[in-house]
């Protein structure tokens, strides 16, 4: 056997391992394990654009470090700007009908002149989603607001990869109805 097939089994064997330890390990509540094995159900989603797409990545390195309150921050700015292209897609015509008083002619503006809270509801108006999709969405947003503004809340490994998760199907569902 030459030397290239013998390694190339060799890192093959050091990958199946690894894949593995995964699965094992990611059963115990603080293993660092459980993140890969979201990431692998962030992996099937293929609506993210590239700049969703690295804020979910960042997210999921923030858990791997500890750092619980800013994966929920990041994780939130991906979902915000999956709502905000899909409301922008028809160039924020509809949106102008239903907000008449919006300045909205770009995606910037909207971002700039209405909170997420409004830009969450403006979503269910436009049947983006449903009312309880809205409702969803408004708790991870309080939630995200927690994060990211002083407060007594410190989400633990399991609270960050839950939320991260619910961000993930809550993606998935918007883009079924679109």
């Amino acid at each position: 056997m030459d030397t290239f097939t013998l390694a190339k089994r060799y890192l093959n064997s050091i990958s199946q391992f690894v894949g593995e330890a995964h699965k094992i390990l990611s059963i115990q509540e603080s293993s660092t394990s459980r993140v890969i094995v979201l990431d692998k159900t962030y992996k099937q989603l293929a609506v993210l654009s590239l700049k969703q797409d690295e804020l979910i990545r960042q997210a999921l390195r923030c858990v791997e470090n500890k750092l619980y309150r800013a994966s929920h921050v990041i994780a939130w700015a991906a979902i915000m700007d999956f709502i905000e292209e899909k409301i922008s897609t028809n160039g924020l015509k509809e949106l102008t009908m239903i907000r008449p008083k919006w300045k909205t002619s770009s995606l910037e503006e909207l971002r700039e002149y209405h909170s997420e809270y409004q830009i969450i509801e403006a979503g269910r108006d436009l049947s983006l989603y449903g009312k309880n999709m809205c409702k969803a969405l408004l708790g991870f947003l309080n939630t995200r607001n927690e994060c990211a503004h002083p407060s007594n809340y410190y989400p633990d490994m399991n609270e960050t990869l839950g939320y991260i998760s619910n961000i993930l199907n809550r993606i998935k569902m918007i883009s079924k109805n679109l």
